[in-house]
């Protein structure tokens, strides 16, 4: 950084006790043609008072003082929310007082006798302070952001759980009311005809029709899982269960104990965790096993689910387009929790979903 005429007025305290010294320091600033406000403090109480009242774009201070040293006013400098470059100008103060200074967090150290390269030195500090501050700055929209996207991600799941509960009742309400009110046509239908073709096509309806029976009961049961009011591992149990049937691939499940301390929204995000492993299971692994393990060791709940599949790629996991795995993760940090995907080409892929128990909950209103 280069301080010159055209450049914003540099605030400046110098804290010196010699005369001398301070208006050859000022002399060497004005020699540079930058725009320098110096002020002076001689005590550590000024200092204080000072640095108290106005924001130094930053601070030369001499090392040794009759009754304080330049550490202690750099102590001072450190309860301020917006600290200052730091900097010694002091003559030879040994390597070991020059290695503490530096080491407590002074920026940096000029002898007296090479004043020529002060300004440059003040030049590097302001600049690598304000590169700091944009850092942090952006540090800190980015952490508002990422805590806006998550209040924002836990919000949709919530709506999503709402919707899907509310589409469930629909369909058992509207859809399985009219189902069951033809069944019961039908078999009136059967009961009152004799004619041979017509107990034929009756046949044949009430077969569709209790296959639409069992339709409407599986997308109700995926939509709102009512089976987790029995606990996680009866839920996954019976998803397992349904699993092996509709693929025919192996699937085990492994678990020490129900885990009943955990929240309504914790188990929901573990089944739905592991309803998404088994689809993508289903639809890539080209595999013969499952195996899913259910702990909540050391208070926390894990579910693993693993196959012996063909592996997922390293690519396919960072994909711009992989929704589904970044949809898992997501939807786990909503409970504080978080998804590990491990993958084994040729071996299988397990993906864990870890949730600590007393870790922040979603609301549940469905």
């Amino acid at each position: 950084m280069l301080i010159n005429s055209h450049t914003r007025q540099i605030r400046l305290l110098h804290l010196e006790s010699s005369e001398q010294d301070h208006e050859l320091v000022k002399f060497a600033l004005r020699r540079s043609g930058g725009t320098f406000d110096v002020a002076r403090a001689q005590t550590l109480v000024d200092f204080c008072a000072q640095i108290d009242r106005i924001d130094f774009d930053v601070i030369l201070s001499d090392y040794r003082f009759a009754e304080f040293t330049a550490i202690d006013a750099w102590n001072e400098v450190q309860r301020l929310e917006r600290r200052p470059p730091f900097i010694l100008l002091s003559h030879a103060i040994g390597e070991t007082a020059a290695v503490d200074a530096l080491k407590h967090g002074i920026n940096d150290y000029v002898l007296k006798d090479s004043l020529s390269s002060l300004v440059h030195v003040i030049g590097r500090a302001i600049e690598v302070r304000d590169t700091r501050l944009a850092k942090a700055r952006a540090d800190a929209e980015l952490a508002a952001s990422q805590q806006r996207l998550a209040e924002l991600t836990a919000h949709l799941q919530l709506s999503i759980e709402q919707e899907r509960a509310s589409i469930a009742r629909e369909v058992h309400d509207d859809i399985g009311g009219a189902l069951a009110a033809m069944k019961f046509d039908l078999a009136w239908l059967g009961r009152h005809s004799n004619d041979a073709a017509t107990q034929m096509h009756i046949s044949a309806a009430a077969e569709m029709l209790q296959h639409a029976l069992g339709a409407s009961q599986r997308i109700m049961r995926d939509l709102r899982p009512a089976v987790l009011d029995q606990g996680l591992v009866a839920a996954i149990q019976w998803m397992a269960t349904g699993f092996e049937k509709r693929t025919g691939i192996k699937t085990t499940l492994r678990t020490a104990e129900e885990t009943a301390s955990a929240s309504k929204a914790v188990q929901l995000v573990a089944y739905r965790t592991a309803q998404e492993a088994l689809t993508n299971i289903s639809k890539y692994a080209q595999c013969t096993a499952v195996t899913i393990d259910v702990s909540d060791h050391e208070n926390v709940l894990t579910v693993e689910i693993s196959d012996n599949g063909r592996g997922i790629a390293k690519e396919d996991l960072e994909k711009p387009n992989a929704f589904g795995i970044k949809g898992l993760r997501e939807r786990a940090k909503t409970v504080g929790g978080w998804i590990d995907i491990s993958r084994n080409a040729g071996t299988g892929t397990s993906v864990i979903v870890s949730i600590p128990l007393n870790g922040p909950d979603l609301p549940t209103s469905f």
